[in-house]
């Protein structure tokens, strides 16, 4: 063998030995660690949703009531004031309220808070007038009338008798007209002079003379009765011409007939 190739041979061994070490040596160079999965994030909670909230009727009287409606979702709780408080999600409730007031509806949830209101307005009824009761024939007859004197021992009619009588006769035709139907009597009375029995026929003449007077003026006879007292009823109890004089007269009241 050639010198030359000799020293090829020597080259060729050294690399060899050289590439094998130098393999050794090199380590593996780990991977590095996946990336973790992102997370999906959650949704958030749904807001609370007032999906009605009424009054009706929107305006009453004092003294009436209005219906409060509503209706909400997405809530744990509920609440209108005033006076209500807590309060299921969706329902209805009679209000008195005495005057304009607003009630707030509050609903919360997981998701926030919404609120709503509703007005009802009150308005305050004008007074009506107080009705007087219906006053009765007898109390007509006392206050809308006069009584017609006469002279002792008298049953014509004197200037201030026919007077009074006239105005008896307006009187009594409007009082006819809210009791159609009634009939008055025309009482004759005396003094105390004098005995019952002829009292007694001396108080039918002036009671006749004065209902016959009165259907002069337009009375209708039919409504009209007489009776006489004599000197049973006074008027005054006193023993003088002042109290006589009270007591010749002839006076109207309510018939029982």
């Amino acid at each position: 063998m050639t010198k030359r190739k000799l020293e090829l041979l020597a080259l060729l061994i050294c690399f060899t030995v050289f590439a094998s070490a130098c393999k050794k040596k090199v380590a593996a160079v780990p991977l590095p660690p996946p990336l973790p999965a992102a997370k999906e994030s959650a949704p958030p909670p749904p807001k609370p949703e007032i999906l009605s909230f009424t009054a009706s009727p929107a305006a009453i009287e004092r003294g009436q009531s209005s219906s409060l409606r509503w209706s909400v979702r997405n809530v744990t709780s509920v609440t209108i004031e005033p006076s209500m408080g807590s309060v299921q999600p969706g329902g209805t409730r009679q209000v008195f309220p005495n005057s304009n007031t607003t009630y707030t509806l509050v609903a919360k949830g997981p998701g926030g808070t919404a609120e709503d209101t509703a007005l009802v307005r009150v308005t305050i009824p004008a007074p009506t007038a107080a009705v007087a009761p219906r006053k009765s024939l007898g109390d007509l007859l006392g206050e809308q009338t006069q009584d017609a004197y006469f002279d002792y021992d008298m049953s014509n009619l004197r200037p201030d008798a026919r007077t009074a009588l006239q105005h008896d006769a307006t009187a009594l035709r409007d009082i006819f007209k809210s009791f159609q139907s009634a009939k008055v009597a025309v009482e004759g009375h005396c003094d105390e002079r004098g005995s019952a029995e002829y009292n007694l026929a001396l108080g039918d003449r002036r009671a006749k003379e004065a209902r016959d007077y009165l259907v002069e003026f337009g009375v209708p006879a039919v409504q009209l009765t007489t009776i006489s007292y004599g000197k049973e009823r006074p008027q005054c109890t006193e023993h003088n011409e002042e109290c006589w004089q009270k007591n010749r007269r002839a006076h109207l009241s309510a018939s029982a007939n």
